[in-house]
């Protein structure tokens, strides 16, 4: 009974914590001189900038 309880909550902590924003997305990240990365989304191809070491908390691909 302990054990499904258990995977109960650890099922509603994945789904209250995960991101479906950016769940396909697998980011990289280009920093250059200025304290900005360029962003680069392998899965997708979307490219966007931030400030170094802040992924992006959205995937920007446009379905065509």
């Amino acid at each position: 009974m302990i054990a499904v309880i258990a995977i109960g909550v650890a099922l509603i902590l994945v789904m209250v914590f995960s991101r479906p924003a950016t769940r396909a997305c697998r980011w990289r990240e280009f920093p250059d001189d200025s304290g900005q990365s360029r962003w680069h989304c392998v899965t997708c191809g979307a490219e966007t900038r931030a400030p170094r070491g802040q992924r992006p908390k959205r995937c920007f691909h446009v379905p065509i």
